[in-house]
């Protein structure tokens, strides 16, 4: 992969030189894109795009709106390397939803039965939790802790919850293989409502939400990639996104 220096013009409004910036993979088909008005906003929209081999990027469905987290965005560990790249980057607790290009795992659900989809799927237990201790072994994973004979976390988030947050939602490849506090347990998943950000993962209505778990398609190698917006029209044309434009 050729290194490319390009001038990027953040949504802070200052101007920096980033390198050794990366391609979205050839293989991916599919294309879950969130951009929010800058690295602050705990709001943006989601769209979902698609192309074939020999066809352009196309957006399947109008924009959704999405929370993401309280603080805003940060740069979190995915495809792309980001720590050499100026602005806030991801630390546990922070409030702040990952960006970059992420792989999109399992989906996960409060029915017992998996919903039509092509995705693996996770049926949520009262046994089932997101352990977010960095000093754990499990840190950054969603595990069964009746499976685990020795609980060495300290934290960890119940994935059963009092409201419809984890009814339905996907697993975000973000920070694997986990590097301790640089933040854990990342999904895309139902809001609790228009008003409420989270505290690190991206939230949308349930009709959105079920709409992603119905399309994508692993064979499809589908990708989150979610940034500020500004920031994603400077590196659309290196990192070959999808233009936020209509044709």
């Amino acid at each position: 992969m050729l290194l490319r220096a390009i001038l990027l013009v953040l949504a802070t409004g200052f101007s920096v030189q980033a390198s050794d910036l990366s391609v979205l993979p050839i293989n991916c088909r599919q294309c879950v894109i969130v951009t929010t008005a800058s690295w602050n906003a705990s709001t943006g929209e989601l769209r979902l795009a698609e192309r074939s081999p020999k066809q352009a990027w196309q957006f399947v469905d109008p924009p959704v709106p999405v929370r993401v987290g309280k603080q805003g965005l940060a740069w979190g560990r995915g495809l792309f390397p980001s720590q050499d790249l100026p602005g806030p980057h991801k630390i546990e607790g922070d409030d702040k939803a990952p960006a970059g290009v992420f792989r999109l795992d399992s989906a996960f659900g409060y029915a017992r039965e998996a919903p039509a989809t092509r995705m693996a799927y996770l049926p949520l237990s009262q046994d089932i939790v997101a352990v977010d201790d960095p000093k754990s072994r499990h840190y950054n994973q969603v595990i069964d802790q009746s499976k685990i004979h020795q609980r060495d976390w300290s934290s960890a988030e119940k994935m059963i919850l009092g409201d419809d947050r984890y009814k339905w939602g996907i697993i975000v490849q973000h920070n694997v293989p986990p590097v301790a506090g640089a933040g854990s347990c990342i999904f895309l998943h139902v809001w609790k409502d228009r008003e409420t950000a989270t505290t690190g993962c991206t939230a949308m209505p349930e009709a959105a939400m079920l709409n992603l778990i119905h399309r994508l398609d692993p064979a499809r190698h589908p990708l989150l990639v979610q940034l500020p917006q500004p920031l994603y029209v400077d590196l659309r044309s290196s990192w070959s996104l999808p233009s936020l434009l209509k044709p």
